[in-house]
C-alpha cells in the first residue's frame, strides 16, 4: 500500500510502498482510511521535537487523525464489523490499568500513538485496536471528520474541562481560531452559556470564529490585551484556553485573565513565565490539556451528528501531501487540512 514516511528529521516526507498491515490479535482493527488530517504536531515531528520523547525507529508512517472504515477484525472484536464507518482514537490503549479503568486512558501507561511513535495513518490502512474505533453516524462522511480524532478531541477536552466551571455570564477568551481553536469556539457554544471572546493574528480566522459561535472577535494586532480587557471590565476573563501557546500568546493569556481564572494550555511551543508570587496572590490556575479520552470523542462525535460542531477543511489527495504540510506552515490553511487516500 502507498504510505507517507517520515525518513529523516528536518528532511521532506516520502511517499512509499509499504506492506498492508494485517490483523495478528483478537482485538486489532484494520481500518481503511478516508481521511487523514494534517496537524501541526506533525511539523513538530518533522522538525524533530518529539524524537527523544517518542523513541520511535526511521522510517515510519506519520498521521495521527484517522477516519474511514472497518477493513478487517479479529475474532474477540464484537463492537464494530467489516464495513462500518468510524473514527479511530489516537492511542491504543490496554484497558487494564487504573488510568484505562477510571475511564482516563489518555494516560493508559501502556499506550501506543499511531502516528507518533507507531505506523500512523498517511496511508491507505491503519491498524488499530477495538478500544481504539467510534462508529460515526450514517450522514457523517470520513473525510469530513477525521481530525475531530485529535484536534477535534483535544479541543473538546480543554472546552469541555473549561465548560465545567464557567457559569452564565462568565467570560472565556479563546486564543486562536484555526485548527483547533474553531472546533473549541463551537463546543463552548454547545456546552456553556458563558460570553466567547476570541483572539487571532488572522482577521480572517477571528471572522470564521464570529460566524460559529464567538460573541466578540478581536484581532492581535498589539492592542488585543488592552481590549480584551476593555470587554471584561478590566478584570480580565474567568478563562482562557489558549490553542498557540507560543509567539508571545502565554504572556498575553496570563495577561487577560481575572483573579482566580484559569487558563488552559493547549498549544506549546514556548514556556510559561509567571512569578509565583503572581499565582499565589491571584491563585490563578495553570492547567494543561493533551488529547481527550475515548468517553470524550464518543461524546464529540454526538454534537458532530447533531451538526452543532463542523470542521472546516481544506482536502488534499495523498500524493499532493507536501502541498498540504507546505500549506499548514504557511498558515494557509483555514481550518484542518485533511489527505484522501
Amino acid at each position: 500500500m502507498r504510505a507517507v514516511q517520515v525518513v529523516g528529521y528536518h528532511q521532506r516526507l516520502e511517499l512509499t510502498e509499504v506492506s498492508e498491515p494485517e490483523v495478528t490479535g483478537p482485538f486489532d482493527v484494520v481500518v481503511r482510511i478516508g481521511g487523514a488530517g494534517v496537524c501541526r504536531t506533525d511539523l513538530h515531528i518533522l522538525e524533530g521535537q518529539w524524537a527523544e520523547k517518542s523513541g520511535v525507529t526511521l522510517p515510519y508512517t506519520i498521521g495521527h487523525e484517522n477516519a474511514g472504515w472497518v477493513h478487517a477484525v479479529g475474532a474477540a472484536v464484537t463492537n464494530v464489523a467489516e464495513g462500518d464507518k468510524v473514527i479511530v482514537h489516537p492511542l491504543i490503549t490496554c484497558g487494564l490499568c487504573r488510568a484505562c479503568r477510571s475511564g482516563d486512558d489518555v494516560h493508559c501507561t501502556a499506550s501506543q500513538f499511531p502516528g507518533i511513535d507507531t505506523a500512523g495513518g498517511y496511508a491507505e490502512y491503519l491498524k488499530t485496536s477495538a478500544r481504539s474505533v467510534v462508529k460515526i453516524d450514517d450522514a457523517l462522511e470520513p473525510s469530513d471528520v477525521a481530525a475531530l480524532a485529535d484536534a477535534g478531541l483535544t479541543a473538546y477536552h480543554a472546552a469541555a474541562k473549561a465548560a465545567r466551571r464557567l457559569r452564565p455570564g462568565d467570560r472565556c477568551v479563546v486564543i486562536g481560531a484555526g485548527g483547533l481553536g474553531h472546533i473549541g469556539v463551537q463546543v463552548l457554544k454547545a456546552l456553556t452559556a458563558a460570553e466567547i471572546v476570541v483572539v487571532d493574528r488572522n482577521p480572517d480566522a477571528v471572522k470564521l470564529a464570529e460566524t460559529i459561535g464567538a460573541d466578540h472577535g478581536v484581532v492581535a494586532d498589539g492592542s488585543h490585551v488592552a481590549a480584551v480587557l476593555d470587554l471584561t471590565g478590566g478584570n480580565g476573563a474567568e478563562t482562557v484556553i489558549d490553542f498557540v501557546g507560543e509567539g508571545g500568546a502565554t504572556r498575553d493569556g496570563v495577561a487577560m485573565l481575572r483573579r482566580a481564572g484559569d487558563y488552559h494550555v493547549v498549544g506549546y511551543g514556548e514556556n510559561i513565565d509567571v512569578p509565583t508570587i503572581d499565582i499565589i496572590s491571584t491563585e490563578i490556575n495553570l492547567i494543561g490539556n493533551l488529547v481527550g479520552s475515548y468517553n470524550d470523542l464518543c461524546e464529540l462525535m454526538v454534537l458532530a451528528a447533531q451538526g452543532k460542531v463542523t470542521l472546516h477543511t481544506q482536502k488534499y489527495p495523498l500524493d499532493r501531501f507536501q502541498d498540504a504540510i507546505d500549506d499548514l506552515d504557511n498558515g494557509r490553511v483555514r481550518g484542518r487540512a485533511i489527505l484522501t487516500p
